[in-house]
């Protein structure tokens, strides 16, 4: 078996050097009161309580041979034994690769031969999936995988990007990038400090779930918690079962989710959302602001890079916020660079990603170099010609989520202009088509709006843009209305 990544890219560290001291020292350190709660994963821990959670699973894994400079997948629901595994293992001193549990079987042993772990942990017995279900109740096990082997870089991280416009990339982060990133947060203004409370919508494997959800809040002494469902009811449940001040973090989805609803409870204790994973579309800022009375900032950020810019007030939009602390940019002809001393990606992919220091992260931008303020404007790939004309996706998505009766939508080139919306049940495609062409020039509008009961997402949350992916549930869709 032949991996992505055969051995140490550019400027990556001996495996030796990661030792997994940080986690005690950053994350599970004594600094804090071992009374104060911790996390709320169906059942409350303090942080004593944690961590003597997170030691049974370190000497449990030591027990099957993990060892430092080791690699172990999980592949873990979101739940309290992927928190307590994923800490051990990095406390061992290992490799921590992270895949989804909703992957197929196919896609699973495509991501196992591409990353070669040593140890695969998955749940011992039958997940029960659910969409709704913010979490799970699990046992792990810990299993040789064949053919797999110890690490083969320093980086205490390998991530898969969720692969919305493209197949997914491998994706290495250090321990000592993961340390700055959890600093860099801390200093973000707005992020919940200690005895605040974080409920946690978004995926717990990719960026923002992990660093900002878990990691940071371990480190500040925020408490995580988990609804038990993702529904607005379960999402409203968890904010209103304690006083402390909470803050929710999730995608553009759960804030228009919770938007929605028509007449929430009183929630004293809600002091703020964070939104991440893509643009809020305009008007839900606005609605949900109105619906809770506390802003919905937003964050922005990359697998490969952890959070870029921020503004947790609102106050900046429609631009995204301010460069965190520590995160250096230029924009050069119209596309957003990021400093990074090394290439984030493991093997062949990204190489015309990352050169001389700097990240390409194929999003056109602005940047302010007075105030640092950074306005994510679309995907440069979201341009295209038609006819010899430049039509920009993104504005035409924009549009065309405005109109009324359309929850929301996908606009992509499929050999022309296509969308894709979910539309509310009285409401037409035609008739949409119909209000879009009043708002856009002939020349971008789409050839066909596609309607859709629910858009296809990534493991993140955000919209598809595969225009294969997105053609297979338009296909799907008619003929469930053939029937």
């Amino acid at each position: 078996m032949i991996s992505d990544f055969g051995g140490p890219g550019p400027g990556t560290t001996d495996p030796q050097q990661h030792d997994g001291s940080w986690v005690d020292e950053l994350l599970l350190h004594a600094g804090h009161d071992d009374a104060e709660p911790a996390v709320h994963i169906g059942e409350r821990l303090d942080r004593a309580g944690l961590r003597r959670e997170v030691v049974a699973r370190h000497t449990e894994l030591a027990e099957a041979g993990l060892r430092r400079g080791g690699s172990v997948a999980l592949q873990l629901p979101p739940s309290l034994a992927l928190l307590t595994h994923l800490l051990a293992a990095w406390r061992t001193g290992a490799q921590v690769i992270l895949l989804d549990h909703r992957l197929t079987a196919h896609e699973s042993d495509r991501a196992l031969q591409r990353t070669a772990p040593q140890f695969l942990v998955r749940p011992a017995g039958l997940v029960r999936l659910g969409v709704l279900r913010g979490f799970h109740t699990v046992d792990a096990v810990a299993e040789p995988y064949p053919e797999g082997r110890p690490a083969a870089s320093g980086h205490a991280l390998v991530q898969l990007s969720s692969g919305s416009t493209g197949p997914s990339k491998v994706i290495g982060r250090t321990a000592a990038d993961l340390v700055a990133e959890v600093h860099r947060y801390t200093l973000i203004p707005g992020m919940p400090g200690r005895g605040d409370r974080i409920v946690v919508l978004n995926s717990l494997i990719h960026a923002m779930g992990l660093m900002a959800g878990v990691l940071h809040s371990l480190h500040a002494g925020v408490e995580i918690v988990l609804p038990e469902r993702m529904s607005a009811d379960g999402i409203l449940a968890a904010v209103a079962a304690r006083t402390a001040p909470t803050v929710i973090t999730g995608v553009p989805f759960h804030a228009q989710l919770l938007a929605s609803v028509s007449a929430p409870p009183p929630l004293p204790h809600l002091v703020g959302a964070i939104s991440a994973g893509e643009s809020v579309r305009p008007g839900v800022a606005e609605a949900f602001a109105a619906r809770y009375g506390v802003p919905l900032g937003e964050v922005y950020g990359m697998t490969e890079t952890g959070v870029i810019a921020a503004d947790l007030s609102g106050a900046s939009r429609p631009a995204t916020g301010r460069t965190a602390p520590g995160i250096e940019a230029k924009v050069v002809d119209g596309e957003l660079l990021v400093r990074r001393p090394v290439s984030p990606y493991l093997g062949q992919a990204g190489p015309d990603r990352w050169a001389d220091g700097w990240l390409r992260t194929r999003d056109a931008a602005t940047l302010d170099p007075q105030t640092g303020l950074l306005a994510v404007v679309g995907r440069l790939d979201s341009q295209v010609s038609v006819g010899g004309l430049k039509v920009d996706l993104t504005e035409v998505e924009w549009t065309l989520s405005e109109l009324p009766g359309v929850r929301e939508a996908v606009v992509v080139h499929d050999g022309a202009i296509e969308a894709y919306a979910v539309l509310d049940e009285q409401v037409t495609a035609r008739a949409v088509e119909s209000l879009l062409a009043e708002r856009v020039a002939g020349f971008k509008l789409p050839r066909r709006i596609h309607a859709l009961a629910a858009l296809p997402r990534t493991t993140t949350g955000k919209p598809v843009r595969d225009p294969a992916a997105l053609r297979a549930a338009a296909q799907q869709a008619a003929a469930v209305e053939r029937v």
